[in-house]
């Protein structure tokens, strides 16, 4: 009895030792998988892929992702949802040659000057023969959009994949669009804020993140706080359900453009990038994610597929919080 109360003693120690070296390897602030919180409580219309949102001034949201000419719902307090139309309801027509153009995809949606600007992607599923469009309301609700049609396309030839859109502002006013998935990673353009297309007077093609062939980086979103603009992507695999594995990554830069490096230091056209959320619970797959800045903080609004509900996407929202050091750690 005393032999066998000695071993497992020995091997609680063992396993305690254990852990604080893992807790030791995680980079300062950074939460393992077993402490992940979980997504907000929400209800309605939760379904998402992709998502997208933005609040008005009158305080309704809107939620904008994957689907048919792009799924739209709504909501009064960030909780209660409701289905509420399409954005473009007969699809982009215009986007015929570049496959699914009555299903668009993988909407980013922002208001500038008094605009809503919603860029979308059409593609085939694994082909990098895609495109993105653009989509403008003053209010945005639906049957209120106009098509202004393609901003940017790749083709069979191309090592680049037109799709995953995201606009950002940086500090000195000049608009960027981001996008990529696979092939050789992000991009960034640049955009002229009177059309929402690629600037005329600078058409050069940004490189700004990649992961060695085959690992797959896709649906990047670029967030300016203190200083810095943060780019925030998916690795790994979407769409696939239970067995998807799409975790968040992000990583840093003092230039719009780049260099970007994660928490450590390794550059993001290296693979770089610190993962603030992956697999947890029921929470399969997290990815997809923007930024929405609310009265109540920094909120981080993603998809994850259920274990609960056999692998359906749904939508997740959590808090970002900003450590000391400048970093973000999801939050409940």
């Amino acid at each position: 009895m005393t032999t066998h109360r000695a071993r497992l003693s020995v091997a609680l120690l063992l396993l305690t030792a254990l852990a604080t070296l893992a807790a030791a390897l995680l980079p300062a602030g950074r939460a393992s998988a077993a402490t992940y919180p979980n997504p907000e409580t929400i209800s309605g219309s939760t379904y998402a892929h992709d998502p997208s949102m933005v609040k008005t001034s009158a305080g309704r949201y809107f939620l904008f992702y994957t689907g048919g000419g792009i799924e739209i719902s709504t909501s009064t307090n960030r909780t209660s949802w409701s289905a509420d139309g399409q954005v473009l309801s007969g699809g982009a027509t215009w986007a015929k040659a570049y496959g699914g153009w009555n299903d668009l995809w993988a909407p980013d949606v922002s208001y500038h000057n008094g605009v809503y600007w919603l860029y979308y992607a059409v593609s085939s599923f694994g082909s990098n023969v895609s495109a993105i469009g653009l989509a403008t309301s003053t209010t945005a609700a639906p049957g209120s959009w106009t098509d202004k049609g393609l901003v940017y396309s790749s083709s069979s030839s191309s090592n680049y994949n037109a799709i995953d859109p995201a606009l950002v502002v940086d500090t000195s006013g000049k608009w960027w669009l981001s996008f990529g998935s696979f092939w050789s990673g992000i991009k960034m353009i640049q955009i002229d804020p009177s059309t929402g297309k690629q600037l005329a007077s600078n058409t050069t093609r940004y490189n700004i993140s990649e992961r060695p062939s085959p690992d797959a980086e896709e649906a990047s979103y670029v967030y300016p706080h203190g200083g810095y603009y943060y780019l925030f992507t998916s690795f790994d695999y979407c769409c696939k359900g239970t067995s998807s594995t799409y975790r968040i990554m992000v990583s840093r830069a003092t230039s719009i453009t780049g260099p970007y490096a994660d928490e450590s230091g390794v550059a993001a056209m290296s693979g770089g990038g610190t993962q603030i959320l992956g697999t947890h619970g029921y929470v399969i797959g997290p990815g997809g994610q923007t930024v929405l800045h609310d009265t109540d903080g920094d909120v981080l609004v993603y998809h994850y597929y259920s274990g609960n509900l056999n692998g359906t996407a749904q939508l997740g929202l959590n808090h970002l919080t900003w450590g000391s050091n400048g970093w973000p750690t999801v939050t409940s």
